[in-house]
């Protein structure tokens, strides 16, 4: 137990968006994803999620880890549309509307509640994603569902404190999730060897330089230097810790480097793709829509389509 101690010390939380929804129109998104975490709280209605469609019930709540792809279905009334992600986000309004938590609660329509946070090890490696965990069910569990209710609650409010509490609810709210996952047995496998990485200070290293060297030269060669081992055996040493290789987590660090940058800057794509390692921009905005499911260019309007 005192190793999970640690491993939830390391973790560093941020809220990033929280909203309550109506859902206006019943559909099927069948590669929803998220670029951070995820979570949903099932006010009324149906939501189901996964291959086989699993359904959360009343009360219940839906866990997606950042960058987890999944089909997922919104609303419990007439004929559900089977959309791709990217038209989803695109037309939100059609299908979702925003709502205050005291509407939600006098609501008999179908609604949900879905908050996004950063939870990241050393403000690098995104924690949750590097478990390599699947979307989840989090069935018979309250104490979760009252928090992500505090943490709407307090987002409407605008008294002294609001951001300093909402952090403290957002990081009782992951250790909520990781204490979930242990008493319920699930994915420790996955837990106990995909964390392993937070006892070597070689492999933290290098996450550090890749996160302060993300648009340089990464290669094994310069990786190999950092770590202190052989350039042939660094990508073993890599995947061994983490279960997959340097270059695919380089490009995962590099594409999150650029979907912050497209949040939070009027830089144009060839200058981001740029920015974050990548020289050629057309191959850039391929790799960039294979993982997000929408080119670079409309991410800049999914922070205001998401928050309608």
């Amino acid at each position: 137990m005192e190793y999970y101690n640690k491993v939830i010390e390391s973790v560093g939380v941020r809220f990033l968006k929280g909203n309550n929804f109506k859902i206006e129109k019943a559909v099927s998104v069948l590669d929803y994803t998220e670029t951070e975490n995820a979570i949903i709280l099932l006010h009324q209605g149906v939501l189901k999620f996964g291959e086989e469609q699993e359904l959360v019930n009343e009360g219940e709540i839906l866990f997606i880890p950042a960058g987890r792809r999944i089909p997922i279905s919104f609303g419990s009334t007439g004929k559900k549309s089977e959309i791709s992600h990217e038209h989803f986000v695109e037309n939100k309004r059609k299908y979702l509307q925003t709502i205050s938590f005291k509407e939600i609660k006098n609501l008999e329509e179908d609604s949900i509640t879905l908050i996004n946070f950063e939870a990241k090890v050393f403000d690098v490696v995104n924690f949750f994603h590097s478990l390599g965990i699947p979307p989840f069910a989090i069935r018979f569990n309250d104490r979760i569902a009252t928090i992500i209710e505090d943490i709407i609650k307090e987002s409407e409010q605008n008294t002294p404190g609001k951001e300093r509490v909402m952090k403290i609810q957002t990081e009782l709210l992951v250790i909520e999730i990781v204490r979930h996952i242990l008493k319920n047995r699930l994915f420790v496998e996955e837990l106990s060897t995909n964390s392993t990485y937070f006892k070597d200070p070689r492999l933290i290293d290098l996450f550090n330089y890749i996160k302060k060297n993300i648009g340089g030269d990464l290669s094994n060669k310069v990786l190999a230097k950092v770590a202190n081992v052989s350039e042939d055996y660094v990508g073993q040493y890599f995947k061994m810790l983490t279960g997959i290789n340097p270059q695919d987590y380089i490009e995962y660090q590099r594409m999150e480097a650029a979907v912050e940058l497209l949040r939070t800057s009027k830089k144009s794509i060839r200058d981001i793709g740029k920015e974050v390692g990548y020289k050629d921009t057309a191959y850039f905005c391929r790799r960039f829509k294979m993982m997000y499911g929408l080119p670079a260019g409309k991410m800049r309007r999914r922070e205001s389509l998401i928050n309608v």
